[in-house]
């Protein structure tokens, strides 16, 4: 092999990762888990962004097999994509359809149009999100202004689709919840012809707080914040013709439930503790008796409302 190649391609390595982290790189991560957790309750993270200029040539050989292909349109009829992985979209199926990602392997399947429209205003959710991240940032100029068009089910017709000239290409891995992990992959035209950014002047302010003002400052913004807990007295699984029978006066059996081991669930649906279900000034309360694996003190108080039921009984499926 030439050696000439190998020095090269290692020197370009090494400068990628001495390069600081461009606008759309911080902003992007960002713009998906803000857009997750808004629309689908749903933690997501993006622990992986790699950043790539290629050609459409070089594109058109990134989308996975049976992966989603969303059409983006921005300025001047330019198109792009975003283009998901089988993992990640069937865990934001899951997401919408079961409140909750499941860990069980996808099946092979190809994506369909009832996929797409379920992920499209996700998607223009996202894009929305990272114009508003870059509003000051350079990468506004190629990133400004797209939104969902269309949809493929294979990488085909890209070749049609979109114009041959050099994209701006973000490749993300993302973990949902810690049961699933899935890519995205965001391509625009390089040459983009959205808004400039607006850098406003730098007004005067206070100091920051420095040293212990600064960390006091900060332990009491995090506590004042709101966090929302859920009792789950059990979870059950039901067939889709099942669930769509459901009406009103309808039973449901539950038979792994226990009023004395109600789960602690947050909003990504993992269980932080256990509860014994009970009252408490004529309400109902749950008395935490284990918390992250470990027993809770003896003198563990009820956890309630004060105008309402204190947790609802959350049945999930």
């Amino acid at each position: 092999m030439d050696q000439g190649i190998i020095r090269r391609k290692l020197v370009g390595a090494a400068r990628a990762a001495a390069a600081p982290e461009s606008g759309a790189e911080r902003a992007l991560p960002l713009a998906l888990a803000r857009a997750a957790r808004d629309g689908f309750g749903l933690v997501l993270e993006c622990p992986a962004v790699r950043s790539h200029r290629y050609s459409l040539a070089e594109l058109l050989e990134l989308p996975p097999e049976r992966g989603l292909i969303l059409l983006l349109e921005g300025p001047r009829a330019a198109m792009g994509a975003m283009i998901l992985s089988p993992d990640l979209l069937a865990g934001l199926i899951e997401a919408q359809t079961l409140g909750r990602v499941s860990a069980q392997p996808v099946l092979p399947r190809k994506p369909t149009r009832t996929d797409a429209a379920m992920v499209a205003d996700w998607a223009d959710q996202v894009l929305l999100g990272l114009e508003e991240g870059l509003l000051a940032e350079e990468d506004l100029v190629w990133t400004d202004g797209f939104r969902y068009a269309s949809y493929l089910d294979e990488a085909r017709p890209l070749a049609l689709l979109l114009e041959d000239t050099a994209y701006k290409v973000l490749v993300l891995r993302c973990d949902l919840g810690g049961v699933r992990q899935g890519d995205l992959i965001l391509a625009l035209p390089a040459e983009g012809h959205g808004r400039r950014p607006h850098r406003a002047p730098p007004q005067p302010g206070p100091e920051p707080a420095q040293g212990a003002d600064f960390q006091a400052a900060l332990v009491a913004g995090v506590m004042e914040a709101e966090v929302v807990v859920q009792g789950v007295l059990t979870r059950i699984t039901l067939p889709l013709s099942a669930l769509l029978a459901l009406a009103p006066g309808a039973v449901l059996h539950l038979p792994q439930a226990a009023l004395d081991r109600i789960e602690l669930a947050g909003l990504d649906g993992r269980c932080r503790g256990l509860a014994r279900l009970g009252q408490a000034r004529g309400q109902r309360a749950l008395r935490l008796s284990q918390i992250s694996g470990q027993e809770a003190a003896p003198a563990a108080v009820a956890v309630t409302q004060p105008d309402a039921p204190a947790l609802p009984l959350a049945k999930t499926g």
